[in-house]
């Protein structure tokens, strides 16, 4: 689905992250980490064909990546310009619906089904006709969601989706996009500053740090040995109550911000 081959990342002279090289297949759920300005997002970015790799090659399904690429969904980390909030959700998938234009169009019927259908897939049904600013925030995170996978896309990118949910609606979230998950065998690539919401769905992980990225399973890449690898200092991953604690000179270095909307 995606292949990287000596990629580098950043913006003109500055340089984020370098030597990417992964490859990574259908119906893979990857959890990506790592500290703010290490590349997470950026690479997402450069996934869609909104930035334009330094270095190497990067393909997306066997081409190059486009921006414009309705095979890949995608909840940004922020959201420039106002929702609509006085719309209702099915409105609002309505109105951005394929991705070609903006505003209220007439829907056909196979528009309509096509939001029905995913509307139900994302469980959102219930307040679907609802004004969207009335909703809780795990209710609109939800509708976000739809509107991602209204293209039916093969590749789902979620750059921090739960950052502004509290640890019960983050669990109900991370459930219901293992369900969709397996139900579409879309591939997911998840970014995130805590890994241990997600660490029975995650397939890999990603870790980005100091300029350089690792990729492998939870129990090669979450440990001591390799973080502290990539970090080139001292890191301890600390096992309790299944949960994983990672720590850098006594301070948890992931999962600091997880929650800095309390």
């Amino acid at each position: 689905m995606i292949v990287a081959e000596n990629l580098t990342l950043g913006f003109g002279e500055r340089i984020l992250v370098s030597h990417i090289n992964l490859t990574i297949e259908q119906g893979e759920f990857i959890g990506i980490f790592g500290p703010n300005g290490s590349g997470k997002s950026t690479f997402l970015r450069a996934i869609l064909g909104l930035i334009i790799p330094l270095k190497g090659a990067l393909s997306v399904l066997g081409n190059k990546p486009c921006d414009g690429l309705i095979q890949a969904g995608y909840i940004p980390q922020t959201r420039t310009g106002r929702t609509a909030i006085h719309l209702t959700s099915r409105a609002i998938l309505d109105a951005t619906y394929q991705g070609t234009r903006y505003g209220l169009p007439l829907s056909s019927r196979s528009q309509k089904m096509a939001i029905q259908k995913v509307l139900e897939l994302v469980e959102a049904f219930s307040y679907a006709d609802r004004p969207f600013h009335q909703l809780s925030g795990g209710e609109k995170q939800r509708v976000y969601l739809a509107q991602a996978l209204l293209n039916e896309p093969r590749i789902l990118l979620l750059d921090e989706p739960m950052s502004n949910l509290d640890p019960h609606y983050q669990e109900i979230f991370i459930q219901l996009l293992h369900e969709i998950q397996t139900k579409l065998n879309i591939t997911i690539l998840f970014t995130a500053h805590d890994p241990n919401p997600l660490l029975k769905v995650m397939n890999r992980v990603l870790f980005f740090a100091k300029g350089q990225c690792l990729i492998g399973r939870i129990d090669d890449v979450m440990t001591s040995t390799a973080l502290s690898a990539l970090y080139d200092t001292r890191i301890e991953v600390i096992p309790l109550d299944n949960r994983l604690f990672v720590l850098g000179y006594g301070q948890n270095i992931i999962g600091e911000v997880a929650h800095h909307h309390d």
